[in-house]
């Protein structure tokens, strides 16, 4: 029976999440992490269900920042980066199934933990009734984006990783997306951002460089100042789908969708990025990064999603810790014919 991921734009029945609890994402700053998940999850339950993992002895402390209409669901989680530790759902004629890829902490990284989040995908997937598709393949959601007509977004630096998959071809990869996720175009990129691809980075997610707002577009990050290493970073990406087609033949247009102004932080160049939204029922929950160019993202996304509200979200404490809105959160697409928030 074969499964197709359907595309982000799609109805959603709920939006996954897990409450932070390690110490790499904690640190001696825990409440400005947990102020910072808590204002995702509010923000998207104001327009679909949101369920939010919390291990036992951090219910109380979530219940007193998460809104009244988000869901707890206890369960053992190592941390809050659920686009990558949860599974990632797709449709079939049975309805719902969720693929569950194997988690090694990015890669194995000597800082990770993933003793739970090795795991943590079986929580939604049980509690979701969804049919459970087991992978071999080493891979996180933040990997992978899809069109939704079977075209698919990914990275070398990701998939060929040899932390994650030493001994799997291209061919290899591309044959485990068909059978898992109804894949018919398999787009590779050569890399992510520069700060991703440090010690404390995923090793280029897609997720953070480029996405399907609708079928035949991608939005690309674009580092515009020359003195950010990211801007020959994006020149290499943009160069690397021209003139390149997707699963229906159609050859992409590429919308920028500028980086923020500020270039460094206190660790070293940023890898600030718009890219890494969320498009949830009838809006966009956008990264903002108190930056002149809040607003021209804004602007970018408003018109890449005709008729969603655009709600802005300050994702700096959330870059600081490796990620963004997209890495903490995993949509569970409606089953055609199920009512939907």
């Amino acid at each position: 029976m074969p499964w197709t991921m359907p595309a982000e734009t799609e109805p959603h029945t709920r939006t996954w999440m897990a409450w932070p609890s390690a110490d790499y994402t904690l640190g001696d700053r825990a409440e400005e992490a947990w102020v910072t998940w808590a204002a995702v999850a509010n923000a998207i339950v104001a327009f679909e269900p949101v369920t939010m993992i919390v291990a036992p002895e951090h219910r109380e402390v979530a219940s007193r920042y998460l809104a009244p209409e988000v869901d707890l669901v206890e369960g053992a989680v190592d941390d809050g980066w659920y686009r990558d530790s949860g599974p990632t759902f797709v449709l079939g004629e049975s309805g719902l199934g969720a693929v569950n890829w194997v988690f090694n902490g990015w890669g194995g990284q000597d800082w990770a933990s993933w003793e739970n989040d090795a795991v943590a995908s079986l929580i939604a997937t049980e509690a979701a009734g969804a049919a459970r598709i087991d992978s071999a393949m080493v891979n996180e959601g933040g990997g992978i984006h899809t069109d939704g007509e079977g075209t698919f977004l990914v990275t070398r630096t990701v998939q060929l990783d040899p932390g994650r998959n030493p001994e799997l071809t291209e061919a290899d990869v591309e044959a485990e997306l068909v059978r898992t996720l109804g894949a018919r175009r398999v787009i590779w990129l050569p890399r992510g951002l520069t700060r991703d691809s440090e010690r404390f980075g995923t090793r280029g997610h897609v997720d953070i460089v480029a996405t399907f707002p609708s079928p035949g577009t991608v939005l690309l990050h674009d580092q515009q100042d020359p003195e950010h290493p990211d801007f020959q970073v994006c020149q290499e990406l943009r160069a690397s789908l021209a003139g390149v087609t997707d699963a229906e033949g159609r050859e992409l247009e590429i919308v920028s969708l500028p980086a923020p102004t500020v270039l460094r932080d206190d660790e070293g160049w940023v890898d600030y990025s718009y890219v890494n939204h969320l498009v949830c029922n009838g809006a966009v929950i956008g990264c903002a990064f108190d930056d002149p160019n809040d607003e021209v993202a804004r602007e970018v996304l408003a018109t890449a999603y005709p008729g969603r509200e655009i709600v802005m979200v300050d994702a700096r404490p959330l870059f600081a810790r490796g990620g963004g809105i997209h890495c903490i959160t995993q949509q569970q697409p409606a089953v055609p014919g199920a009512s939907v928030a």
